[in-house]
């Protein structure tokens, strides 16, 4: 079997390599290439290009037209796998993608010609999780705040929920919007502080109600009930609105590590602006890296620059989730996040 790795500036050819070799035969061969800028800020615009869908404006690494006609297994992370790529494949099974997106794949043509697509939506989910909890605790416990202040001079006393009262998360309902990897780490996590952990998830299956520990409720009961909301759902459009914000219990608390398409900007800002969210911490913005103005005017809400799946365990241990994932299937066992199970009916 031969397998073609594309690294990147991200899960780098020397994580791609490290990360499968332990899980290769002698009798299979490995090729890796590179694709992109040599670094994370230069590579902004080609990121931005794939998820706008713009994957076939991008220029292919040297070499990948040639290596891929008589390949068996393809894994990148962000390197588009467009159409006509696919059709110099001779002997293509599958195409692993090393992180939750695959828009940097042309599924249909890859389901078209019968080969396997799988994501890796859990590589950062662990990051995202953690992060997701750092953000409750700085937005309700006002850490930043406090930090920033200490650093300017100021021992400062009062914050913006000071007068309404700082809880503990014990005594809070915190609602998952959201409840795939990251959302159900989260959940985990959150559960040894005690605090009533309420769920909504429009795909989750009647039959999943039986083992999953915490509540299940619709979205109008999570928005009116919860304390703290924090989004961890794929949607490419909002779902955190006007209306959802006239529905949101007052003083409530809203985190968004997910994707920034998920909270209308105008309708947070009247929300703040009229009080009824009590603050806000958001880790992704639409237009990066440049944010809207308002999000640095207000004292009660904390801002960070996409931090979320940023650690190094996310990036490197993604090439041996995709390659044992795929031995999965080769051994007649369940496959995780196979993207076009249902179209190829194999």
């Amino acid at each position: 079997m031969k397998i073609l790795c594309v690294g990147d500036a991200y899960v780098t050819s020397e994580m791609m390599k490290n990360g499968i070799t332990p899980f290769i035969s002698k009798q299979d061969t490995l090729k890796v290439l590179f694709f992109g800028e040599d670094n994370r800020i230069d590579m902004r615009d080609t990121v931005k290009a794939i998820e706008s869908m713009r994957r076939d404006e991008i220029p292919l690494p040297d070499g990948l037209e040639n290596e891929i006609v008589d390949s068996d297994v393809l894994i990148v992370h962000l390197c588009p796998v467009t159409k006509t790529l696919l059709k110099k494949a001779k002997k293509l099974k599958a195409v692993l993608s090393c992180r939750g997106g695959v828009e940097n794949i042309d599924v249909s043509e890859a389901t078209e010609m019968g080969i396997i697509v799988a994501s890796n939506p859990a590589h950062n989910a662990n990051a995202v999780a953690e992060f997701t909890i750092g953000l409750i605790l700085c937005e309700t416990r006002n850490i930043a705040r406090a930090d920033s202040s200490l650093k300017k001079g100021v021992w400062r006393e009062n914050y913006p929920n000071t007068q309404s009262s700082i809880r503990e998360l014990c005594d809070m309902t915190v609602g998952i919007i959201g409840f795939g990897s990251v959302g159900r780490l989260v959940a985990e996590l959150l559960d040894v502080f005690n605090c009533n952990i309420i769920v909504h998830d429009p795909y989750l299956k009647e039959s999943a109600y039986d083992f999953i520990k915490f509540k299940l409720v619709d979205k109008e009961t999570l928005l009116r009930t919860s304390d703290i909301i924090t989004l961890h759902a794929r949607a490419g459009v909002p779902i955190i609105g006007k209306q959802e914000f006239d529905i949101i219990k007052q003083n409530a608390y809203l985190i968004n590590t997910a994707r920034s398409v998920l909270v209308d900007p105008d309708a947070l800002k009247s929300a703040l602006d009229s009080g009824k969210l009590m603050g806000a911490a958001i880790d992704v913005f639409e237009s990066e890296p440049i944010i809207p103005d308002f999000y640095r005017k207000y004292d009660n809400i904390t801002i960070t620059n996409h931090r979320g799946g940023d650690t190094i365990n996310s990036y490197k241990d993604a090439p041996a989730f995709a390659i044992q994932n795929y031995y999965r299937y080769l051994n007649n066992e369940h496959m995780r996040f196979w993207v076009n199970r249902n179209e190829l009916k194999m």
